[in-house]
């Protein structure tokens, strides 16, 4: 019980997301060594740099989520058990979220696609999550949503010209985060079972797949 714990919280710290400025921060009071969270920040500053360029969206964004979508893809559970969880759907309230809606502005876009990506994240990272899933895909598919918002930050970076973008636009990543917050109550309702599990992985194919129509709609 102990190494699986250890395992879990191995899991957490090898995805944990720090700013770079942050990460800067911790290497000045401690120049002798950079945090694990500093060596995952570290990526991040090139990215940036390259960003700089070119943030070209929609394609990087589109990317990834064909990658996110052929994980989740293959982490679904047999054809039998998908079939008997249909029962077990809820309504999250996706389209509350309004991937269908009028143009918006590039940066809000960012943000909100950012803040989706992070919940999704967090998500997939949680402890509970960890025992759910084929370890392997699991970790490939963090790997890939870590990337993901290295990308995403970046680019809010560029098109913002703040250090700290995802303070931006509260109102549509409160949106966002409450979309997530009734996933996570109805995950603890139903105990996390692998039933509820399934239904939430459906859940985020669905989101993924209405998000790639926010790209077509931001304005430059």
């Amino acid at each position: 019980m102990r190494d699986h714990k250890q395992k879990l919280e191995n899991h957490r710290q090898r995805f944990r997301i720090t700013h770079p400025s942050q990460a800067a921060k911790q290497h000045q009071q401690d120049p002798t060594a950079w945090p694990l969270t500093g060596l995952v920040a570290l990526p991040v500053l090139t990215i940036m740099a390259s960003c700089s360029l070119a943030c070209t969206l929609p394609q990087i964004y589109i990317q990834g989520n064909t990658r996110a979508l052929s994980l989740l893809g293959q982490m679904r559970r047999t054809f039998l058990l998908t079939f008997s969880c249909l029962k077990h759907r809820q309504d999250f309230g996706l389209a509350q979220l309004e991937f269908d809606g009028k143009q918006v502005q590039k940066a809000q876009a960012l943000s909100v696609l950012h803040e989706m990506t992070r919940q999704t994240f967090n998500l997939f990272t949680s402890e509970d999550s960890s025992a759910a899933w084929n370890q392997s895909l699991l970790d490939t598919f963090c790997t890939g949503l870590h990337q993901q918002l290295n990308d995403l930050q970046a680019c809010l970076t560029q098109e913002t010209g703040m250090e700290e973008p995802v303070l931006m636009h509260e109102d549509s990543r409160l949106a966002v985060r409450k979309y997530f917050h009734r996933i996570a109550v109805y995950l603890k309702e139903k105990s996390y079972s692998p039933c509820a599990w399934e239904v939430v992985r459906a859940e985020i194919v669905r989101l993924f797949f209405s998000s790639e129509k926010l790209t077509t709609k931001m304005k430059h």
